[in-house]
């Protein structure tokens, strides 16, 4: 899930130079908020059964 959200935050906050890192930590916050209060989710591709076939090697006792 982190690797989504990173590059989200590349894109919608990071596409520009920031300019000091104060200003990079407001800028991450600000997104960070707007982000939690329109409750933004990921959206799984894979159901638990099809990731089971996928990953049946390393889950083999479910």
């Amino acid at each position: 899930m982190a690797e989504p959200e990173i590059s989200v935050l590349s894109r919608q906050c990071l596409d520009r130079r920031i300019p000091d890192k104060q200003a990079l930590i407001d800028e991450v916050a600000a997104w960070q908020a707007s982000r939690n209060k329109r409750h933004i989710k990921a959206d799984w591709q894979f159901t638990n059964a099809d990731t089971r076939v996928k990953l049946k090697r390393l889950y083999s006792a479910i």
